[in-house]
């Protein structure tokens, strides 16, 4: 696809907005202008007859104030037109279709350097060999931090290695750095605002001037045009991690975006959005709208993004629709209650360079997007192939229909390779006839689209999945690549495509949604066991003890008796109350959240987020919500809430052992009135049984709190090094309470 020049689009209404802004600023002080004139007039009278000229011009400052006024106008409209031109560009190109490369998360690293080595050899052979109209790199270009993974914070050496090994590979590849696109990521916002903003000096889109939040390039074919849109959504104030972990779009930020989607119409247009941040953990703006709201109603195709790498799944895509957009948890990649009347489109969110070094291919077919996700381990691909019609049926949107018998009379596919094609087959199989080659002929080339004619009425089924196709290419090396079998529909029908548990943990939770739910079910349940029986001991004649458990055995018995036992050891249980209560009303911890590590970079973290500014005490700003939920969450259900648990079953244990005693009590005594020696041997027997019991419960309890006091000592550690803390000093509550309430619980149990 040929390049050209950039266009500007879309100049005059900004520049209109910011002149009448400008009339209105001057007509308001235009009072405060004629007072001062009047000024001027009474000193220039006394002045003497040779300065007569110079008086002049001070008689008349309203004019002179009016020229000043229409130069400033006309430099604003001159910055109005750069920034529109960097905000907006249009590729022009020749073919019906055009494709793109998408990387990701590259995390490069000073600990790593075999990261960009390996991108600048092998991303460079391999664009050569594609020559895509775009490059976009979606986040996460440098990683930001230490050889163990604890701190995070921006490092100048791998954002000065990020951009030498990008200059090469542009220059290497022989492609214009304008079809460039990087975004930042979280890990590029680590401890930001401060002079370690690197990103604003280093990246592509810093050098090449674009310096808005929203990005516009359109590539523009003879039939139709390919609106890429790029936004930005990291924190506008970047903390340290981990607690940066979510996409914060604003409502500015949205009403920008919305602008330059709606520049284009849907029916000739074909709309794809770039970011970092999926979905799941992109939070809602002040007034609770949200990007997934625009994209729909801007009837957007695709939305590419990255962040969350291979290790959670292979399959990290879902399809959104417009009667799923209230819906905190979708199931499945497609959601219940399809329509096809109703506008969707797909997150492809794709894997990372920095463990799967993968990329991307991504096409556009008469607006039809198909893709081709793969890794570049072993080094460039010697051949890659991307069928763009048909469609794969695990992909379809509802706004994919053939409009003529063009678009439906020919196979079409992309083969890029290294060396000279010299064969391209397509072959079709019928699953419903043991997987029998139905189709099988050659296709012939048009620079990198090759077509087959074919009958596509003979291959329309009420099965989306019946029908597959496979395409082969050789080049003159004999190396042969086939593609993997693809289903393909021609109806519009969707073929199942399930989720694993782990991807639809990351991929199918609205988390910013669902943190306080998850929160709240916490306190909701831990003060239910802790409470709700002292309520049923104190309005009920029972008395709810292991006997009358024995007696009465039953689930709310048995959980009532438990927790009732921590109300015989009065000061455990008020402890065990305030600590919660302090988890609510009180700072957490206090860190170091910025990269400067300055003394005013410290912050306090409660559960609703940071809070760095204490100007005004009576309306504090917290930041970082809900990012704070990868502490706050790991540490109230796999640390308190098991500790809660232990605690409850040694005050059982210890009731448990008490009514041993007292029955070997009791037992003893009836011996001791019958004199009877085989009596007072049972009795021993059953001391020695019940100390054993006593004694594996103990210990089991015993290496359950040492698991619990490990795994929040690896927390405690992690946030030690994260936000440079002294657990004495920074987070004591934190570090020690939980500790200090097991070891008091077990020393309270082990006395009757």
């Amino acid at each position: 696809m040929k390049k050209s020049k950039v266009k500007n689009t879309g100049l005059l209404p900004n520049s209109l907005k910011i002149i009448s802004s400008c009339i209105r600023t001057v007509s308001t002080n235009a009072s405060t202008v004629v007072r001062s004139a009047g000024a001027s007039v009474a000193a220039s009278i006394a002045a003497s007859a040779d300065d007569q000229r110079d008086q002049v011009s001070r008689i008349n400052p309203v004019k002179n104030y009016m020229d000043m006024k229409v130069w400033i106008l006309l430099l604003l409209l001159c910055c109005n037109c750069s920034c529109s031109s960097s905000s907006r560009q249009v590729i022009k190109g020749e073919n019906d279709v055009v494709w793109i490369v998408q990387l990701s998360d590259l995390h490069f690293s000073v600990h790593h350097p075999e990261r960009a080595s390996d991108f600048q050899e092998s991303v460079t052979r391999t664009l050569s060999m594609l020559n895509p109209s775009l490059v976009l790199i979606t986040g996460d270009l440098t990683d930001g931090k230490s050889k163990d993974h604890l701190t995070m914070k921006q490092n100048e050496q791998e954002w000065v290695e990020y951009q030498k090994t990008m200059e090469n590979v542009i220059t290497k590849s022989d492609l214009d750095r304008n079809i460039f696109y990087d975004l930042r990521g979280n890990h590029d916002n680590f401890g930001l605002p401060t002079a370690f903003d690197f990103f604003s000096n280093y990246s592509i889109t810093a050098q090449l001037g674009r310096s808005q939040s929203v990005n516009t390039v359109t590539l523009q074919t003879s039939t139709r045009n390919v609106v890429f849109v790029s936004f930005d959504t990291t924190m506008s104030t970047g903390l340290r991690g981990p607690t940066n972990l979510f996409g914060h779009p604003t409502d500015q930020l949205l009403t920008d975006l919305n602008s330059h989607l709606s520049q284009w119409d849907s029916t000739s247009s074909t709309k794809i959005t770039f970011g970092h941040f999926p979905l799941s953990f992109s939070a809602p703006t002040s007034s609770k709208n949200n990007l997934q709201q625009i994209f729909l109603n801007q009837s957007v195709t695709a939305y590419l993004c990255g962040h969350l790498h291979s290790r959670f799944g292979k399959n990290l895509k879902r399809r959104h629709q417009e009667t799923d957009s209230s819906n905190l948890i979708q199931l499945n990649m497609h959601p219940k209650g399809t329509s096809k009347k109703v506008n969707d489109f797909w997150e492809l969110e794709m894997g990372d360079w920095r463990k799967s070094r993968a990329i991307r291919l991504l096409a556009i077919d008469k607006g039809r997007v198909s893709f081709l996700d793969t890794d570049l381990k072993t080094g460039s691909k010697e051949i890659l192939i991307l069928p763009t019609y048909p469609l794969d049926s695990r992909y379809m949107l509802n706004k994919y229909k053939c409009q003529s018998t063009e678009d439906t009379s020919h196979i079409r596919a992309l083969v890029f390779s290294s060396a000279i094609i010299t064969s391209v087959k397509v072959k079709i199989y019928d699953s419903s006839r043991h997987d029998m080659v139905v189709l099988e002929v050659s296709m012939s080339k048009k620079d990198n689209l090759y077509t087959a004619p074919w009958n596509s009425k003979a291959f329309v089924d009420p099965s989306p999945s019946r029908y597959w196709l496979e395409i082969q290419a050789v080049d003159k090396n004999g190396v042969t690549v086939s593609t993997e079998l693809m289903p393909f529909s021609l109806n519009g029908l969707r073929a199942d495509l399930s989720w694993t548990w782990k991807e639809f943990f990351v991929m199918g939770c609205q988390w910013a949604e669902l943190y306080y739910p998850i929160f709240w079910s916490f306190y909701l349940f831990v003060f239910i066991i802790l409470i709700l029986p002292k309520i049923i001991i104190s309005v009920s004649k029972k008395h709810y003890t292991y006997k009358y458990f024995k007696a009465n055995k039953g689930v709310i018995n048995g959980l009532t008796w438990v927790f009732a036992e921590l109300d015989s050891i009065p000061f455990l249980w008020n402890l065990m109350l305030a600590y919660l209560l302090y988890l609510v009303l009180c700072p957490w911890i206090s860190g170091q959240v910025f990269s400067n590590g300055g003394q005013g970079d410290r912050g306090y973290m409660t559960y609703k987020g940071w809070v760095v500014n204490f100007d005004d005490l009576k309306s504090l700003e917290f930041i970082g919500f809900p990012d704070i939920m990868v502490i706050v969450i790991p540490h109230i259900y796999f640390v308190v809430l098991p500790a809660v648990v232990i605690i409850g079953a040694l005050a059982a244990e210890r009731a448990v052992y008490q009514d041993h005693v007292c029955s070997l009590a009791g037992k003893k005594k009836d011996d001791d009135d019958g004199d009877d020696d085989d009596g007072e041997s049972r009795s021993k027997d059953h001391n020695v049984s019940g100390w054993m019991l006593r004694k594996w419960a103990r210990g089991i309890l015993v290496i359950f709190s040492l698991a619990v006091c490990w795994k929040h000592f690896k927390n405690c550690w992690a946030l030690m090094k994260a936000y440079e803390m002294n657990p004495l000093v920074h987070f004591p509550f934190y570090s020690f309470s939980i500790p200090l309430l097991l070891a008091y619980a077990f020393y309270k149990a082990k006395r009757l």
